[in-house]
């Protein structure tokens, strides 16, 4: 049995940012990977200012292999079932676009951590002063003893099924999907990400370039038909953009557990088992996770570190700390943070304000028929909840986290 201080599961930048925090701090930290690293990780790539700063401030400058062409994003348009489109351009200038596969390897790399990949998370058993975490790696078992573990596993993530067998039959999930295209003619600016608010195209709708191709997005509730959802979209944008493209070259899709940031119904572990980045439900408005995960996974390094310091249990000390990005990201949902405030970081506000006010009444028109497809899940009420605790306490309860 191995005995180390921490155990990080899964290999993302989640991990990666917990990682740095753990080592830098003298603590023995190893990351278990079920994958060979480096790994594909699907995600469109396009980075968030805020994300792009944490990377250069802890891990230095992106080197080129770590990037998709174009290697960069300037902001994001919204598209609207009234043919309204917005350009909102982020706010520093642009921030790269990822190659996850790469870039999350390379900031793995320089998180000064020990890192077993093709090693599979199995379980784990916790008593009074430790955990034992069970692992399997090419059908050999191993056994890990850690002081903390922390799942940075993503959406479906096995160590929350590990300590809340029933947390995944509590939320709804969505199945996310995209596929390559070979581009005839595009019009859309390839500068930009590209979201449309469209009831009849799906739940989350998107296109960008990529590597002399075109990805066409959508996201819907799972169950639905993935090629059926995919063609009308394809067919939408070339009636309504004049996009036209090949068939589809490959297409890749996996589960996504939107809701958590939207409701603050986050779930941050128990015990000494940490759950950070988007297995914890970190998502920002337009679904780019990287910046929350980021952030998040450094703030659970920080509370082990800090947890360990002052003789404090560490769950105590990381809902305290996680606080803040709990703020920053629900603030993202929140419709009076939207309304008054300034919560993204491209300014929506002033684009709208920028459109006649015909082309407003048409937006604000849409955004609500957009939100009304979420209404089977029963969010709303929770989220004007959610807004009224942020009002009056000037940040959101921690009762609804698990």
């Amino acid at each position: 049995m191995r005995n180390v201080d921490v155990v990080i599961v899964g290999a993302s930048l989640a991990a990666a940012a917990a990682a740095k925090r753990l080592t830098d701090a003298g603590l023995e930290t190893v990351i278990l990977e079920r994958k060979e690293l480096p790994r594909h990780k699907i995600c469109s790539g396009i980075l968030s200012p805020r994300g792009h700063r944490f990377l250069l401030e802890n891990f230095g400058p992106l080197p080129r292999e770590v990037l998709h062409d174009p290697t960069w994003c300037r902001g994001v348009t919204f598209h609207f079932p009234s043919m309204v489109s917005m350009s909102l351009d982020f706010f520093g200038g642009t921030t790269p676009h990822l190659h996850r596969k790469y870039s999350d390897y390379w900031a793995i790399q320089r998180s000064g951590a020990e890192v077993h990949d093709q090693t599979s998370f199995v379980g784990l058993v916790e008593h009074s002063d430790h955990i034992v975490v069970n692992a399997r790696k090419q059908g050999e078992d191993l056994q890990y003893r850690a002081r903390h573990v922390i799942g940075a596993d993503g959406p479906s993530s096995p160590v929350i099924r590990s300590i809340y067998p029933e947390y995944p039959e509590q939320i709804p999930w969505f199945f996310v999907g995209q596929k390559f295209h070979g581009i005839i003619d595009c019009p859309l600016d390839r500068e930009y990400f590209h979201f449309w608010f469209n009831p009849d195209l799906g739940h989350y709708t998107w296109s960008h370039a990529r590597d002399g191709q075109q990805i066409v997005g959508v996201g819907f509730k799972s169950g639905d038909n993935f090629d059926a959802k995919h063609k009308n979209v394809v067919r939408y944008l070339e009636e309504k953009h004049g996009v036209r493209l090949d068939p589809h070259t490959s297409h890749e899709g996996c589960a996504e557990n939107f809701g958590p940031s939207l409701i603050n119904r986050y779930v941050f572990g128990k015990g000494n088992v940490l759950i950070t980045g988007q297995a914890a439900g970190f998502l920002n408005i337009i679904a780019e996770g990287m910046s929350c995960a980021l952030h998040s996974g450094a703030i659970s390094g920080e509370a082990i570190v800090e947890a360990r310091l002052r003789n404090r249990p560490v769950q105590e000390v990381y809902r305290k700390m996680i606080a803040s990005e709990v703020r920053r990201t629900t603030d993202q949902w929140n419709p009076l943070k939207v309304a008054f405030g300034m919560p993204h970081e491209a300014d929506f506000r002033t684009a709208l304000m920028g459109l006649s006010w015909r082309e407003r009444r048409l937006v604000v028109r849409d955004i609500w028929r957009f939100i009304v497809l979420y209404k089977e899940f029963k969010w709303g009420r929770q989220i004007v909840q959610s807004a009224l605790d942020r009002l009056s306490n000037g940040s959101y309860t921690q009762q609804r986290w698990i």
